[in-house]
């Protein structure tokens, strides 16, 4: 049997030993999406009451009998509770809450996935037979399988187990490889009577389904424990990991109980050249806020109900969209208004979920707990919001226009300042590239000084 390795979510990562197998997440100009964070992985958590439903996504691109998940669970999770779901859904969500780049132009101012068994589908009496063998060896390690069925492409077995060398064992006898360390962090879910959700690839499901990449798996449980597993991911990871986790809920903004949760830097003015590169911009200011945290950290990138966006990156989810998500409190896929288009407000808002963007950037040491959470109530919006201003370049000759020019050379400079204090660029480098971009206004031509008066009587 091949030997598959062992990702845990929320970890969503794969707990690789020695290969790269990547982790599982004015004008709207551009957006920061989670493609520019590799080896990263999203979760959408769907949370009403004690009531649960997860998402979870991953950018796995190895070969799928490799893949392993392992996910702890408050419950034994049966089939029904299980669902694949299209992961444009995930893609969706992600662009509407991601931060984004809007520009202004000035005016003139003169103007004013069943665990597979068996690598062959085999007789049925011999299936039963190495069926109970399995359960047996499970049995004398102390592992129960709970349930095991086939949801999408993906083969899942229900697990709990009264030890952790036991599970380890198990698991490793099974293929799957799993590290060491492992070992502390499976058997700290067992001390809190967690169960294990293991999925893999059935390749012939996979292969009647046609889908190039892995499919979302959504899983519906009740837990009055509203957290999200971190650990098992950061057991061998060698970096940082991304974690993206989108909440949607009915009561406002959800943050962090367990870590600081602080809002990204947002509102800033930066200079136009940066539209081209909103990308790299966006990825050193993260890095610049993190390793003012440490290193790593929970930032809020977006909080806002959804029945609207402004700027929009992505058009709001639609009532059906979200159901097939996993809000499960909306009554029926037609109820709500209609989508709105971009951009305003809309008239009516009766869809009634609310989405708190959180990116989580961490490893096992500075994020030695799971993600423990909690509603604020605030229904506040906020996104993580970046600002072009562009110049006046048309022919100016009013008195004005001196004034105005040497407005937008100091708001230049202002704007050098706090891309430097934003990104850590080298404020040289910044000033090298707005002088090739858009440069500055040469205040020493000025406009004719034409006295006020002068406008009174212009025909004399």
């Amino acid at each position: 049997m091949s030997s598959r390795l062992l990702s845990s979510v929320i970890a969503l990562s794969a707990t690789a030993v020695a290969t790269q197998a990547s982790a599982f997440c004015g004008f709207y100009v551009a957006k920061a999406d989670t493609d520019l964070f590799n080896q990263s992985s999203k979760v959408a958590m769907m949370r009403d009451g004690e009531r649960t439903v997860i998402t979870m996504a991953n950018d796995y691109q190895g070969e799928p009998e490799e893949f392993a998940m392992v996910i702890p669970v408050p419950t034994v999770i049966t089939k029904d509770q299980v669902h694949i779901s299209d992961p444009a859904l995930l893609t969706h969500l992600d662009a509407y809450t991601a931060p984004r780049l809007v520009e202004y132009f000035d005016d003139n101012p003169c103007d004013s996935h069943r665990y597979r068994l068996f690598d062959a589908v085999p007789a049925p009496v011999a299936m039963e037979s190495e069926t109970v063998t399995l359960q047996k060896r499970a049995e004398a390690l102390g592992v129960t399988i709970e349930d095991e069925f086939t949801v999408g492409e993906y083969d899942i077995l229900i697990l709990s187990a009264e030890e952790s060398d036991g599970l380890q064992t198990w698991l490793e006898e099974e293929g799957y490889r799993v590290p060491a360390k492992a070992r502390r962090t499976l058997g700290s879910y067992i001390k809190q009577d967690m169960k294990f959700f293991v999925a893999k690839v059935n390749l012939e499901a996979r292969a009647e389904n046609g889908s190039e990449y892995l499919r979302p798996i959504a899983v519906a449980f009740e837990t009055p424990k509203f957290m999200l597993p971190i650990r098992l991911g950061t057991v061998n990871a060698k970096d940082d990991q991304d974690l993206f986790v989108y909440m949607l809920t009915r009561s406002g903004q959800v943050e962090t109980t367990n870590y600081r949760t602080q809002k990204i830097p947002t509102g800033q003015e930066i200079p136009p050249y940066v539209k081209d590169e909103f990308g790299d911009f966006y990825k050193a200011m993260f890095a610049t806020a993190a390793d003012r945290d440490g290193g790593h950290g929970v930032f809020m990138e977006y909080a806002w109900d959804m029945n609207w966006c402004d700027p929009c990156a992505a058009d709001p989810l639609s009532n059906e969209q979200l159901q097939e998500l996993g809000v499960f409190w909306l009554d029926s896929p037609t109820d709500g208004p209609a989508i709105q288009p971009r951009r305003g407000r809309p008239i009516q808002q009766a869809k009634d979920v609310y989405v708190t963007r959180l990116h989580v950037r961490y490893d096992a040491k500075s994020f030695p707990e799971d993600l423990k959470f909690k509603t604020t109530g605030n229904r506040d919006n906020f996104q993580g919001r970046y600002v072009l201003r562009h110049a006046y370049d048309g022919e100016m000759t009013c008195e004005a226009a001196s004034e105005y020019k040497t407005d937008v050379n100091e708001r230049r400079q202002t704007e050098i300042k706090t891309l430097a204090n934003l990104t850590g660029w080298k404020r040289d480098d910044i000033r090298e590239r707005v002088e090739a971009d858009t440069g500055f206004f040469d205040v020493s031509k000025t406009a004719p000084n034409h006295k006020w008066w002068s406008r009174i009587w212009s025909q004399d």
